[in-house]
């Protein structure tokens, strides 16, 4: 063979070996961005299945605060309720459909409701409720509040005091800890009123 044809073989195989390196390296490139989006798709996943949750307002319990169709972002990762958060509950032996509501007095805390002046007081202070439309009053089916709240239960009511059902009736009564999906973290519909549930 001549060394003009050898010359000529050895850039043939380096054109090939050029070419065998580029199709390596695009294969591992779509290999790379493939592996990082189902990484990514299972992270999204986990944290909508396990951390946070999106639910939809049905009612007007919890006006002006809420309104009917407001689309909510809610998280259930360790949570514990505290005053004032607002929470998803499950269905409970007296309704069929999760609710939610506003958290007012968790276990070992006493409450009172003054049904003539609207007040409520959790562990003796009057709660001042800047959140609440209309007044606290009496429901059908009256609860009679226990002393305290007992262990692993919480005492809810909606924001719209006078068109909610909640805590203060015997058809909700107090709500088992474990009955809570979640709290209300953030408004993502209307996009009008994007952003914290607990501004206004």
């Amino acid at each position: 063979m001549s060394e003009k044809d050898e010359r000529t073989d050895r850039e043939d195989l380096e054109e090939i070996d050029l070419e065998e390196e580029e199709s390596i390296s695009v294969t591992s490139f779509i290999f790379e961005w493939a592996n990082a989006f189902m990484v990514a798709l299972i992270v999204v996943v986990l944290l909508l299945t396990f951390v946070f949750r999106q639910v939809t307002v049905s009612g007007s319990s919890m006006t002006d605060t809420l309104s009917d169709k407001d689309r909510l972002i809610i998280s259930s990762f360790m949570y514990k309720p505290q005053y004032g958060d607002i929470v998803v509950i499950s269905h409970g032996e007296n309704y069929s459909d999760p609710i939610i509501k506003r958290v007012i007095a968790t276990e070992g805390q006493s409450l009172s409701i003054n049904y003539e002046t609207g007040e409520v007081s959790v562990d003796g202070v009057i709660l001042e409720e800047k959140y609440i439309k209309g007044k606290t009053i009496r429901l059908r089916n009256s609860l009679e509040i226990p002393e305290k709240i007992p262990e692993g239960y919480v005492f809810v009511m909606g924001d719209n005091r006078e068109g909610s059902l909640d805590s203060r009736s015997t058809d909700i009564g107090l709500i088992p800890v474990e009955n809570i999906i979640g709290k209300a973290e953030l408004r993502i519909y209307p996009l009008s009123k994007f952003g914290s549930v607990y501004d206004s």
